[in-house]
């Protein structure tokens, strides 16, 4: 195949020293993932190889060059994620303008595909969002983030964070110390969440205060939640019962976050997800977001982990997924 030449030229915004890195690092990352020539003179960047491999790397350092313009460092994790993105067809997304907060030290959260960016917007516009896809897609994170910049906004007066407790293998009751601390395992993954964007003297003290409160979904049963912003996480683990009792916990001026992963279920039977979807989606206000591999905003091997899994369960007729929305009666 007859070689093609690029020469991209690096916008005056953009430091060509923070793009390629410390030491030419993201530079070594891209030239080790394609085989091309790149070589970087001033601020112009020659591309030279197969006509699909310059394509791709005109893509990654197109991304790549905008990150840097919204404020990135690219790390080598941020230059595997995008060569991941392009290399499965991704779309672009745009970065620019669309912090949702600083955290504490001073990093900016912001969507990084443009499934995440649908979910922040979707969140931003509607009353209740139910974001749905695998582990890593920043399901739980962005809405974290969206609740905090809502608090400070001083859009809501508090947060409420909830999750089922299902046990996994293990029976709550053996687990030692008081209730609090046995249903701590549960909401650990919410905590984290929370103290990655405040620091942790200033997140306990707003759970001392009750303004964030973080409990097990059975918890929730009578109460009316106004002038809050409340997430339901791992909501694949809940009954139709349960997602209907918590869903209709809406108060005034609140906004609730629904997330989950359908194939992550650790209960049997019809889920309140997908009962919730079936019944709710095309209700003015409730929106429904999926996300999917492409965005996955871990490490790279968490793609191919979720891919490996979705082919072994097509392989096998539909397990896994597929089974428990034939089992909910849901079509798509």
């Amino acid at each position: 195949m007859e070689p093609t030449q690029v020469r991209l030229t690096i916008p005056d915004s953009v430091d060509p020293t923070a793009l390629m890195g410390p030491a030419d690092s993201v530079l070594r990352r891209v030239e080790a993932s394609f085989d091309a020539m790149i070589s970087v003179r001033g601020n112009q960047v020659t591309l030279s190889g197969p006509v699909a491999v310059v394509d791709q790397l005109t893509s990654v350092f197109s991304r790549l060059i905008r990150l840097v313009e919204a404020g990135e460092a690219p790390t080598p994790d941020d230059v595997d994620l995008v060569i991941d993105q392009v290399r499965h067809g991704a779309e672009r997304v745009d970065l620019s303008g669309d912090d949702i907060l600083l955290t504490y030290r001073g990093r900016a959260i912001r969507p990084k595909t443009a499934g995440q960016k649908r979910y922040v917007q979707s969140i931003r516009s509607n009353t209740i969002t139910f974001g749905i896809g695998p582990a890593g897609t920043g399901k739980t994170y962005l809405a974290m983030a969206m609740a905090v910049a809502a608090l400070k906004r001083r859009e809501v007066g508090r947060i409420v964070l909830t999750r089922p407790v299902v046990e996994a293998g293990e029976s709550l009751g053996y687990l030692p110390g008081t209730l609090e601390e046995k249903l701590d395992p549960y909401v650990r993954p919410l905590y984290d969440a929370l103290f990655d964007m405040t620091d942790i003297g200033k997140g306990n003290a707003l759970i001392e205060d009750g303004v964030i409160e973080i409990a097990p979904l059975a918890f929730m049963r009578g109460r009316t939640f106004n002038n809050a912003f409340v997430i339901l996480d791992e909501a694949q683990n809940t009954t139709p019962e349960q997602m209907k009792m918590f869903l209709t916990r809406l108060g005034f001026s609140s906004k609730f976050v629904v997330t989950g992963d359908a194939s992550q279920r650790d209960v049997t039977g019809v889920g309140g997800l997908e009962s919730a979807r079936r019944v709710l989606e095309g209700i003015d206000d409730v929106s429904f977001v999926d996300l999917d591999r492409n965005d996955i905003v871990r490490h790279t091997l968490v793609a191919r982990i979720v891919d490996a899994y979705a082919a072994d369960a097509a392989a096998r007729g539909g397990d896994g997924e597929g089974r428990q929305k034939k089992e909910a009666g849901h079509e798509r």
